[in-house]
């Protein structure tokens, strides 16, 4: 009862600071056009800005809380880094890179430098990690931040794990094996479904009804729940073989996600192959080779390079599910899925040592942090291929 209350007494108070601006903002312009046609929504979005940043600022500067400060500083760096990046690419490289640059959003710069550190991260990590991913050291528990007096080690910043894993290292391996199996599953499901889509779009009859219902049952099942379902046989047909069970799941990920490429290349190139250069091909007895990879293959490119990022980040989503649930990329293999479960104990250290319960943290905010910027990334590259203007 009290939070209902609280609510509508939230409520009254915000929708009357409403009024009060626009009224406020009406009488010190002398009614100037932009208060005078200020609906009472806009003015009511301006009060819930204001306490959202009051509330901001209480958090960081008054409450104190670690892992919104933590999060601000990393949103600012973060901005900064993309800025300088983005200045730099308008003047270093080729022309093309530079023009590209300087169209560029923010949000892009961002998204582009963050997937350039993972990659360079990901294909480093046996240079950049401390220790090996499946190493196993003499101390395990050890707390985050490298303070003795909290049960950490100087040698060890980012604390071990139950059995003595170095966590940092863990964390940096993972870049290689969660996005390096992510992305290889992607493009496993755009060779398998781009080309069923490109086939039946441009034989159709027959193939085209055939592909097709197949496809719509497949989409019809919840591809989470699929792919656990699949994943859990695929466990007792590998028996004790890791490796081959991450096979099974690049296989069963890729099978699934296929069936959303086949729809939107099937749907892009049903819209090409009554174009007259499509027709013109035929007529000079052009094989189907040559109609799927250098007709309709070159003009379905900017829809699917933008479907590439988002079935992207969804496999990479999947796979980061599957291994928290315990049927995805297997131990020793480091998995950032596999991380957020088993450090999720030294969220209880939050009171006294934030920066252990920050470990599993770590592990779900590189997940986040890749999804946003290749999220970023895809926007603007509809943005582009869109034909639409600032």
């Amino acid at each position: 009862m009290n939070f209902w209350l609280l609510f509508a007494a939230f409520l009254i108070v915000t929708l009357g600071a409403a009024w009060a601006l626009r009224l406020t903002g009406q009488a010190a312009t002398h009614n100037r056009p932009y208060w005078r046609d200020m609906s009472y929504g806009v003015a009511y979005g301006f009060v819930l800005a204001a306490l959202a940043i009051a509330g901001a600022l209480y958090l960081y500067f008054v409450n104190q809380n670690a892992f919104f400060r933590w999060a601000v500083q990393g949103f600012i760096i973060f901005a900064i880094a993309a800025f300088l990046f983005r200045l730099l690419g308008r003047y270093v490289g080729l022309a093309s890179t530079r023009r590209l640059f300087r169209e560029m959003p923010l949000t892009a710069a961002f998204g582009i430098l963050v997937i350039l550190i993972y990659a360079f991260v990901a294909i480093f990590a046996q240079w950049l990690a401390p220790y090996g991913q499946e190493q196993i050291l003499s101390q395990a528990n050890l707390a985050a931040g490298g303070d003795p007096a909290l049960g950490g080690d100087p040698g060890f910043p980012l604390g071990t794990d139950q059995i003595g894993r170095d966590i940092l290292s863990r964390l940096i391996y993972g870049a290689q094996n969660t996005v390096g199996i992510a992305f290889a599953t992607t493009c496993l499901a755009f060779v398998l479904g781009g080309s069923l889509g490109f086939l039946a779009a441009v034989l159709g009859g027959w193939l085209d009804q055939l592909l097709s219902r197949g496809v719509d049952v497949l989409m019809a099942i919840p591809a989470l729940i699929f792919a656990l379902l699949l994943m859990t046989i695929a466990s007792a047909w590998a028996g004790s073989q890791s490796g081959l069970l991450t096979f099974y799941m690049v296989i069963i990920i890729a099978v699934i996600d296929s069936t959303r490429v086949f729809r939107l290349s099937r749907a892009v190139g049903l819209n090409i192959v009554v174009m007259d250069y499509i027709e013109a091909a035929k007529l000079r007895g052009e094989g189907l080779g040559y109609l799927v990879f250098r007709e309709v293959l070159p003009n379905a490119y900017a829809p699917l390079l933008a479907e590439f990022g988002l079935r992207f980040c969804f496999v990479f989503l999947t796979i980061a599910a599957l291994s928290f649930l315990g049927v995805g990329i297997q131990p020793p293999l480091a998995d950032w899925g596999t991380m957020v479960r088993d450090l999720s104990q030294f969220i209880n250290y939050a009171a006294f040592a934030p920066l252990a319960a920050a470990a599993p943290l770590m592990a779900a905010g590189a997940i986040a942090l890749l999804t946003v910027a290749v999220n970023f990334v895809v926007d603007w590259m509809l943005h582009k291929t869109s034909g639409l203007k600032e």
